[in-house]
């Protein structure tokens, strides 16, 4: 857009023209599939700028940057669970994230795309600039529940006297594989704990933490528990009754 606005040339091709190379990049990193996905999806988005007619549905720049936002995390996602993408800063982001796992993908496009307008705001002025960074931060948040959403999957650490009756409840009622770890600590007036205590490490989605503690405070109301968002979680997660 920034290019089209400088030199006048369409945006449509400019689409297709600026986003090969990344195509190319991914069919060489992620396979014939994800380029040929990759390419119909980004055509698709230079034709339906070039022939569909889009209204303006107001006049308010915050609307629409947050709402606009909004819908481009949503369709960004959605390309993105079905094995493509639909721009070459996605491509950059997926790379990113697949050699350093600390990002999302959504922050790393973020970040790309913060430095791109900023280098906008000399040719747009710094008002488009901050709305566009502003639609990003909303596209951010849209394509991270597209990707991740209610199934996320949380770490759950459990440190109980009962640690036997919360593992046995987690194993059959919820069919969750539960890690035991031997932990000794202690804290406030109590001091160091010198007996060994079971600590007990799950992995559950978002809507089942809701659950377990609840499960586990009515077991023992002063159990200690703590949760983590992880970035990704590979093999291991299987839903029987089982100790690992």
């Amino acid at each position: 857009m920034l290019v089209s606005n400088i030199f006048g040339i369409s945006l449509p091709i400019l689409i297709v023209l600026i986003n090969l190379p990344f195509v190319l990049i991914g069919l060489k990193q992620m396979g014939i599939k994800f380029a040929i996905k990759s390419a119909i999806g980004i055509g698709g988005l230079a034709v339906a700028l070039n022939f569909v007619h889009f209204p303006a549905m107001t006049q308010d720049k915050l609307l629409t940057a947050v709402f606009g936002g909004i819908f481009i995390g949503i369709g960004v996602g959605l390309a993105i669970r079905g094995g493509s993408v639909v721009d070459g800063t996605e491509i950059a982001a997926r790379l990113i994230n697949r050699k350093s796992h600390l990002l999302r993908v959504g922050a790393v496009m973020l970040i790309l795309n913060v430095m791109i307008f900023l280098t906008a705001a000399f040719t747009l002025g710094i008002e488009t600039a901050l709305y566009s960074i502003l639609t990003y931060v909303s596209a951010t948040k849209a394509l991270d529940f597209v990707l991740h959403g209610v199934e996320e999957y949380t770490a759950m650490m459990i440190i109980s006297s009962k640690s036997e009756e919360i593992l046995t409840a987690i194993t059959q009622e919820l069919n969750r594989g539960v890690t035991v770890f031997t932990g000794r600590g202690g804290a406030g007036s109590t001091g160091e704990v010198k007996v060994d205590r079971p600590v007990l490490y799950c992995v559950v989605t978002r809507l089942e933490i809701g659950t377990i503690k609840s499960m586990v405070l009515e077991i023992d109301p002063r159990a200690f528990i703590t949760t983590n968002s992880l970035t990704e979680v590979d093999g291991g997660l299987i839903r029987r009754p089982v100790m690992h």
